[in-house]
């Protein structure tokens, strides 16, 4: 019966109907219907999407003339549209790149570099050029002057998106204030209903690049929203990296053994990969061969087996050479195997040349390669007993010889509750496929090895009712691999690799499996965990920062540092979750929250271990906190092109707990220690309030006059204690410590009359007061004395730091 769907398409001319309607689709056309996918899915977000592309591209090019960033930023309305315009003092563009710069998707310097950078794909600028003509219809408006360059070109355009090619309506040269750097003009349809976004992003900006300068100005604001750069050093310069060999894929691979100019794999390896050198090199084509070619299974000599003799063996193949020489030879053969625990049959290759050479060099004779090869012929057959005459072909075939050794082998690899009979079994089944492989040389690769196990395992349990599992069949595997030489062969050249999709992968197996030092980290460039903490403090006002830079690692090749901060107290808002900031290559995430990595790990730490309050055990944590993490990389996994949110990579998402818990060790030591404090000062409070109550009790009821306390609050509570004391014209500071440590006191006194000879200290005259300072060490139980007299009544203001005010009691 002829189903619906096989008639369609029987009409004659059909395939060229359908032919005629196809055509290439330009990039730019895509996004033009796709825009959403880039971040400009409303006007709301389409205004913070387009400031963040601008101002990325600015950091980037600032830094990468070495230039301090000091951008502007703003946005005003014009009509039913919005301009905005942001300027920048970076190195500016030449007039032949401007208008790709500006007007070409995916047209970029980044892209194949790799090195840490905000922008690669080249879409972002260009993306908010097309948005900008597509909701407003009006062109780009952009200046830029080159560093060095007397006058600044100027450019209106659009994208054209059947071509995706800048479409220049106006171009001219002009004046510009700015001695170099860059400015666009946009309009485009949009609203300020996402100004909490847009201060976010400028305001975070500010935080993870404390070395640049911004200003926003908008409608509403009644002066510009101005971030000072809180250090003048720039991040450090990276430098690009070549690719990783862990972080390479199969098609990549094969187009760059197309494009090397390289004719060897080992040269080629050394010069398209970093840190691969000629050690490394080596290692990879090693196991190249492991992969392509095989291993040899080992054998052990036979020891005293008369009908497996290999000097007899040796002997009787070699015809013509003259007794001696003939004799020495197999001789040295013999002696050489027997030398070894265990032999391939291209190590018996090597150790017949090697005597041949030298029986040659004694006697004279020549022992050519056919004379050569009858002897290894000879040597492997008596070594492994089945390559021999015709009378010992059946042996040859059922692999007798070998199971002696293969039973040697299965029974140590396997369990004590394998019976004899068992691994008898086993050994027989495994000896029989052994000889079945193609040549004599017993080579394998480790699958077919694995194939050859499970075949043989899968036969004993079905003849002999016995179960011989995954994990036996696994350490067998093992047993026979690790014994298993490298063969000597040359590894193909390049461009037999390239032609070859298999031999291709398995050079691509071989560079996974070796041990290779992990990519150079100059390629990458972190804020550094005193920077991360100092932008925190330029824009949180808080009571506790801590910051912390984790050590590079690699993911897929590339490598990537993570770094968190975190700032607690002060006037951080204490309602609701803390404050997360979200950043990639110094470039904040707005938008997306719930969908990054970075979230997802915040929300499964257990917060309440670190002293913050979180609800139900999981999730974000509450209280007056902000948290920042951010990771540099030179390939960062967005989950998609508008790069809003990290991708769930697992090394990643390690890195960035390891980084958090860091930093938060430091805020419960904070918080612990200022719940310490504030236990200590509460218990301050009521004795200072019960010990004067005290002692006029015990005064009313013993009759005595009242004791004296002055000292008792600071002993009690383990102290440090500074109490004066004025004699006539001396006068004296004592200093007492009552606690456990050694303390470094400093302390300030402000005398109205001038002091004359201090003891130990510094004396500084202000305005008509004199401060006395001094810097005593006190050590635990201690105490010392600071003096000074004075020619007059004067009046005292004493100042104490070094110690924390709930460990100190002051009469003075």
């Amino acid at each position: 019966m002829t189903s619906f769907q096989s008639t369609i398409g029987d009409e004659e001319g059909i395939a060229e109907e359908l032919a005629a309607g196809q055509r290439e689709i330009s990039i730019a056309e895509f996004f033009e219907k796709n825009k959403h996918m880039l971040g400009f899915d409303s006007g709301a977000r389409g205004l913070v999407t387009a400031v963040k592309e601008a101002v990325d591209n600015a950091l980037d090019a600032t830094e990468e003339a070495a230039i301090l960033p000091d951008i502007y930023v703003e946005i005003e309305e014009a009509g039913d549209y919005y301009r905005l315009v942001i300027e920048d003092n970076g190195p500016g563009i030449t007039k032949a790149q401007l208008p790709k710069v500006f007007g070409k998707l995916l047209y970029g310097s980044r892209f194949h570099a790799r090195e840490q950078s905000r922008g690669q794909q080249g879409i972002g600028i260009s993306a908010a050029v097309l948005y900008s003509q597509l909701t407003s219809g009006q062109p780009a408006k952009i200046t830029s002057r080159p560093k060095g360059q007397s006058r600044a070109q100027y450019f209106e355009l659009i994208i054209d998106t059947d071509t995706n090619e800048p479409e220049i309506k106006a171009e001219k040269e002009t004046a510009w204030d700015r001695p170099h750097g860059t400015r666009i003009e946009l309009e485009m349809e949009a609203n300020m209903r996402a100004r909490a976004q847009l201060h976010d992003y400028i305001k975070h900006t500010a935080v993870v690049n404390p070395h640049a300068r911004i200003e926003l100005r908008e409608p509403g604001l009644s002066e510009p929203l101005k971030f000072e750069r809180a250090t003048d050093e720039l991040p450090a310069e990276t430098s690009e990296i070549r690719p990783h060999p862990h972080g390479v894929e199969l098609g990549a691979l094969i187009k760059m053994l197309e494009a090397t100019e390289s004719y060897s794999v080992s040269g080629f390896l050394q010069e398209e990969f970093t840190r691969v050198g000629k050690k490394t090199a080596d290692s990879i084509i090693d196991n190249f061969r492991d992969v392509h070619y095989g291993r040899e299974l080992s054998w052990e000599p036979p020891a005293a087996h008369v009908d497996r003799d290999v000097e007899a063996a040796v002997e009787a193949a070699v015809a013509n050479k003259g007794a001696e020489a003939t004799a020495a030879f197999a001789a040295s053969v013999a002696e050489t195997v027997a030398g070894n625990a265990r032999v391939t049959r291209s190590e018996v290759a090597t150790i017949v040349n090697n005597a041949a050479e030298t029986v040659e060099d004694d006697t004279g004779r020549t022992f050519g390669s056919t004379v050569r090869e009858n002897a290894v012929e000879a040597a492997w057959g008596a070594i492994t007993g089945v390559a021999g005459d015709a009378e010992d072909a059946e042996a040859s075939e059922d692999g007798t010889p070998l199971v002696p050794q293969v039973y040697a082998l299965i029974d140590e690899a396997t369990s004590t509750r394998k019976d004899d009979e068992t691994v008898q079994a086993m050994a027989d089944a495994v000896a029989r496929r052994l000889v079945g492989l193609d040549g004599d040389a017993f080579r394998v690769t480790h699958d077919d090895l694995e194939r050859l196990v499970a075949d043989a395992a899968a036969f004993v349990t079905e003849q002999h009712d016995v179960t011989f599992g995954e994990t036996a069949r696994g350490n067998v595997v093992e047993a026979f691999w690790s014994r298993a030489r490298t063969v000597p062969d040359d590894p193909p050249k390049v461009n037999v690799v390239a032609a070859d999709r298999d031999a291709s992968a398995d050079l691509l197996d071989a560079m996974r499996v070796t041990d290779i030092l992990a990519p150079p980290t100059d390629c990458l460039a972190p804020i550094t965990a005193e920077l991360v903490e100092a932008g925190l403090r330029k824009e949180y006002e808080a009571d506790f920062y801590a910051a912390a830079t984790r050590d590079a690692k690699v993911h897929g090749g590339d490598p990537f540092i993570v770094e968190a901060g975190i700032a607690y107290g002060g006037a951080i808002p204490a309602e609701g979750s803390v404050e997360v900031l979200r950043f990639a290559n110094r470039v904040p995430l707005v938008y997306q929250r719930g969908a990054c990595a970075i979230t997802d790990v915040l929300k499964s730490i257990g917060w309440r271990n670190y002293n913050l309050d979180q609800p139900g055990g999981s999730g974000l944590p509450n209280g007056p906190a902000v948290i920042s993490v951010h990771v540099a990389s030179t390939n960062v996994p967005f989950t998609s092109e508008s790069k809003d949110a990290l991708a769930n990579v697992p090394a990643i998402e390690d890195e960035i707990e390891l980084a958090v818990r860091e930093a938060a060790r430091e805020l419960k030591s904070y918080l612990k220690r200022r719940r310490s404090m504030q236990q200590r000062r509460e218990k301050q409070d009521v004795l200072g309030r019960i010990l004067p109550e005290m002692a006029d009790k015990v005064s009313e009821v013993t009759g005595r006059s009242r004791p004296n306390i002055d000292g008792a609050l600071a002993r009690i509570m383990n102290n440090v204690s500074i109490e004066r004391e004025v004699n006539g014209e001396t006068v004296t500071l004592h200093v007492e410590n009552h606690s456990s440590t050694t303390e470094r006191v400093e302390i300030t006194d402000i005398v109205s009359v001038e002091p004359v000879d201090p003891s130990a200290g510094s004396v500084v005259e202000m305005d008509g007061e004199w401060f006395l300072q001094w810097k005593p060490e006190v050590s635990a139980g201690g105490d010392a004395e600071l003096t000074y007299t004075v020619s007059e009544d004067a009046e005292f203001d004493v100042s104490v730091s070094g110690v924390e005010t709930e460990k100190l009691t002051v009469n003075a």
